[in-house]
């Protein structure tokens, strides 16, 4: 038995206006054929879990194409073109296979009609070229905004289950699993999905607290059901002005599509029932950093309108500007800005030097933060995590990096590349301990919790303005679907 792997990983914030081009695809990562395997073979995500458990099987395993980069703005057409060109060139070589393994993220978006739904265009068109025999068998990351077209396109679909995504290779296991009962005629995956007009905050999608917790225990108690091989609740990803945004869920039965769709169809009343639970607490700054400093810390601040793992410019100053006015704090940001990098690492370490940092992508997350600095440390920004953290990374490049100081007290980490703090590499790889910070700004809203919650007293998750901004009414949607809870009443 001889099964495909593919991939393409991407998060489109359809509101940034800088658009995703090739170029940082390649800049990132673009595998072709065993390429894949050598990056992937020993990782830890959904890919890695392809691996792990096809050998475990006995089954060959052919990777073909993996392209990846952080989240951003929409994907150029003609850098959709040369994916889908790269992708299908190998799908073609490959010949006659006895299935697939396929890991969209979910919430690729594309310019041009044929890719506004990136994900489900590739996944039918795969489906086309192979036929219906072949099982085709998808994980994607619960920031989905799942398509009917995805859905038909695959036989089972299999969401990560925790959020931060710690997950993602066990869920890639389950998928290869689930592959071999399907090749050796154990089982035949039948799925439905249900897609109540619901939206869930970002805020709301921490999936081991309330509102989320109940909700996924109900998911477990179903998958007691004879006949019921998994199910997952798609959260949705709300910076994607896309008719598919909102919450979707999927069951997977063994041939038996009512059970499918009553399984589906009974996640999807849970939610409904509780709908206001979802809608978001937003704490702004002054109160944020007033309960922070008021707090044993270190405490972490939650910057969720420069979430850069939703992407997000990573340069935003909003509460940098408000823990430099105060003046009383032993603060930390890590500030993406390439300038300011440049100028320290001109002046040295031990220098003092007059920068005006972050704010620099837009105008959405701030002014830049001027300031006279003391330089304290230059470092390459490269790093390595040995935990799981969330997305399964283990390698980390930040660019260089300058660590500076303002008379206020302020720790300013100024990196070269977006990076998403899910990894305290981030701060030890510059010499920094979490234990000497008041207060800690992560950008982020729950991807840096596995990394941070244990070194912080407590996390806050703060409602800054920005491109991830947490309230999604403020955001102009042409596409949405009409009514959508909490944008209207259902």
């Amino acid at each position: 038995m001889r099964v495909g792997i593919l991939s393409l990983i991407h998060e489109s914030n359809t509101f940034i206006g800088t658009p995703t081009t090739l170029e940082m695809f390649r800049s990132s990562r673009i595998l072709i054929g065993n390429e894949v395997a050598d990056v992937f073979e020993d990782g830890l995500n959904e890919v890695s879990g392809f691996f792990a458990g096809l050998a475990e099987s006995g089954i060959e395993a052919v990777p073909l194409f993996y392209a990846g980069t952080e989240p951003s703005g929409r994907i150029t057409k003609d850098t959709c073109d040369a994916l889908m060109r790269m992708m299908f060139e190998q799908v073609e070589r490959a010949g006659e296979l006895d299935g697939w393994l396929v890991a969209p993220h979910g919430a690729n978006v594309g310019a041009g009609e044929d890719y506004w739904d990136l994900d489900g265009y590739w996944l039918s068109r795969l489906r086309r070229i192979v036929g219906e025999d072949p099982p085709i068998i998808c994980t994607i990351d619960p920031h989905a905004n799942l398509s009917e077209r995805m859905i038909a396109a695959c036989d089972a679909t299999i969401a990560y289950r925790s959020n931060p995504h710690l997950d993602q290779k066990a869920v890639g296991l389950q998928a290869s699993r689930l592959m071999a009962r399907t090749l050796r005629g154990e089982i035949k995956p039948t799925q439905a999905g249900a897609f109540p007009p619901i939206a869930i905050n970002i805020e709301r999608q921490l999936t081991g607290a309330a509102p989320c917790r109940p909700m996924y225990e109900l998911a477990d108690r179903l998958l007691d059901r004879p006949g019921v091989l998994s199910n997952s609740i798609v959260l949705g990803f709300p910076y994607a002005d896309v008719p598919e945004m909102g919450t979707a869920m999927i069951a997977v039965t063994d041939g038996n599509a009512a059970l499918a769709e009553a399984v589906a169809g009974e996640l999807a009343d849970h939610l409904h029932t509780f709908r206001s639970d979802f809608r978001g607490e937003f704490i702004g700054i002054r109160e944020a950093v007033d309960v922070a400093l008021a707090t044993d810390g270190p405490v972490c601040l939650l910057d969720m309108g420069d979430n850069t793992g939703g992407g997000s410019a990573a340069d935003g100053t909003m509460l940098a500007h408000e823990l430099h006015r105060r003046r009383n704090s032993r603060g930390f940001v890590c500030v993406y800005d390439r300038e300011s990098v440049s100028k320290a690492a001109a002046a040295g370490v031990g220098r003092r030097v007059t920068l005006r940092m972050g704010g620099k992508t837009d105008e959405l997350h701030g002014p830049p933060l001027e300031a006279t600095v003391s330089v304290r440390g230059l470092y390459s920004g490269r790093f390595t995590e040995s935990e799981i953290r969330h997305g399964g990374r283990t390698a980390f490049d930040m660019g260089q990096t300058a660590v500076v100081e303002t008379d206020t007290g302020l720790t300013i980490s100024l990196t070269s590349r977006r990076v998403v703090p899910v990894s305290l590499g981030v701060m030890t790889h510059c010499d920094l301990r979490p234990a000497a910070f008041d207060v800690i700004v992560a950008k982020g809203v729950h991807a840096p919790v596995a990394a941070y919650a244990p070194v912080c007293t407590r996390l806050i998750r703060v409602d800054t303005p920005g491109a991830t901004a947490a309230d999604m009414r403020k955001f102009e949607f042409r596409h949405r679907r009409r009514p959508l809870y909490p944008f209207e009443e259902i």
